[in-house]
């Protein structure tokens, strides 16, 4: 059953000092954004409003999430840290003498990304009705969010793949889905191949280099064929639960999902560093006040350019407009992507061309104006490291496609919270950028009664 707020302050409450009763500045401004009942309306999907054991109020869930992805703090160091701090406790609206909620993953874990979607959704309906979203200029970019998991061998990798999209596969099968579906075990042909690279790896020579990446092609070759009957097992058996018209077995739905995962991690975005990356493909999309105003999370690497008109068509849906400008890198730079674009109203492309222009090209992407957007474009992935470095966008410690929506969203949430809160606190509603205050938060977390081990 839905509960939206916490009960009447207590008598602990009431007989605190003044000094005690205020929040940190960050805090308090965060606090006054996230008063707002519509964000209430977003749970109302997952809950039933007349049955069912109560939740936890959804303001102290709310909040609570905040700090968690504020702060970077795992659940359980989140719940000492609110339980010990009284700033914190104020800030979550939980009672002194009122134990501190500790289900906050099985909820997050429940609702998934249509959760964090309509809160974002919420939010910057809020900032837009406020006229604190600027269109003049949105810049895109792409990164990867890495997977809960260790950087493995490319043969090692490909073994397990196999192995597991094998397992995976028997599951569906013995719970009676695509049954007649050809799935081929090949994981007997992916283990002989990896004990060859073993041998061959002991002499240490040329010709063993050479060897070893001709058995790592076959391992590829194997790996893709598994890869491709996986998701035509994948795919029969979801239409076999369609035409039943009733849920399947938990196992067999887990299952399900996890083929999609096993089998869309390998990312290449050509990093000197870690050319080879595994995890979720994002986009984000940003505006000159670093309010992130679209972000999508992609199974596999697809390539840049098709995923730019819709990004920006969802943006225009969401404000009622389409950017006066919009910025990225070459990447997405097609003449399709931007006609695109010019159709759905935006006013000004600059994307550097792919390859080399011709005479006219140039003398269009050498513009005064085109070159301006894109230096500003740069500023994109300042934004991603701010958002890897600050809001746990570097890697998702929840497993699959689903929880790496959640996960990012979140992130996204607290990040536009901070935003928002900022521009709203402003005299003017923006003001003089060099005369901004710091944003909300930004401050250590041991002031004003914050938990030292937040910082």
């Amino acid at each position: 059953m839905l509960r939206t707020i916490n009960a009447s302050p207590t008598l602990w409450d009431a007989i605190l000092p003044e000094s005690c009763l205020g929040l940190p500045p960050g805090l308090a401004a965060v606090d006054v954004l996230l008063d707002d009942p519509r964000f209430f309306v977003a749970f109302e999907p997952f809950f039933s409003a007349r049955q069912g054991r109560p939740s936890i109020p959804i303001e102290t869930y709310l909040r609570m999430m905040f700090l968690r992805f504020r702060y970077k703090l795992g659940f359980e160091t989140l719940c000492a840290e609110v339980s010990d701090s009284i700033a914190w406790r104020r800030f979550c609206r939980i009672p002194l003498d009122t134990a501190v909620p500790t289900t906050l993953l099985k909820i997050t874990a429940r609702c998934g990304p249509g959760l964090v979607d309509g809160l974002n959704e919420a939010l910057l309906a809020k900032a837009a009705e406020g006229k604190l979203v600027r269109l003049d200029k949105v810049r895109v970019d792409t990164t990867v969010v890495e997977a809960n998991v260790s950087y493995p061998t490319d043969s090692g990798l490909l073994g397990k793949g196999v192995a597991a999209l094998c397992r995976l596969v028997m599951v569906v099968k013995v719970a009676g889905l695509a049954k007649s579906t050809r799935f081929r075990d090949r994981g007997r042909s992916v283990r002989r191949r990896a004990h060859d690279v073993a041998v061959w790896l002991r002499r240490r020579n040329d010709d063993a280099k050479a060897e070893v990446l001709a058995i790592t092609d076959q391992l590829a070759d194997l790996a893709e064929l598994t890869i491709a009957d996986a998701r035509h097992v994948a795919v029969n058996a979801r239409r076999t639960l369609r035409r039943r018209g009733v849920p399947g077995s938990g196992r067999a739905v887990q299952a399900l999902a996890e083929i999609d995962r096993v089998s869309g991690l390998p990312i290449r975005k050509g990093r000197l560093g870690r050319p080879v990356e595994f995890g979720y493909k994002a986009q984000v999309a940003d505006n000159v006040d670093g309010i992130i105003v679209e972000h999508t999370v992609m199974i596999g690497n697809p390539p840049d350019a098709p995923m730019l008109a819709p990004a920006i068509a969802a943006v225009k849906a969401r404000f009622g407009r389409a950017p006066r400008a919009v910025t990225a890198d070459r990447g997405y730079g097609e003449a399709g992507v931007d006609d695109a674009l010019v159709d759905l109203g935006v006013k000004t492309v600059a994307i550097p061309r792919k390859g080399r222009p011709g005479t006219a090209r140039t003398t269009v992407q050498r513009g005064r104006g085109f070159v301006r957007l894109v230096k500003w474009r740069i500023g994109s992935e300042a934004r991603i490291s701010c958002l890897k470095r600050d809001y746990l966008w570097r890697r998702t410690l929840l497993d699959g496609h689903r929880e790496a929506q959640t996960w990012c969203g979140w992130g996204v949430l607290a990040h536009n919270s901070i935003k928002v809160a900022t521009l709203a606190g402003e005299p003017t509603g923006r003001g003089d950028r060099r005369s901004r205050p710091d944003p909300p938060g930004s401050e250590p977390p041991n002031r004003g009664g914050t938990p030292r081990s937040a910082a």
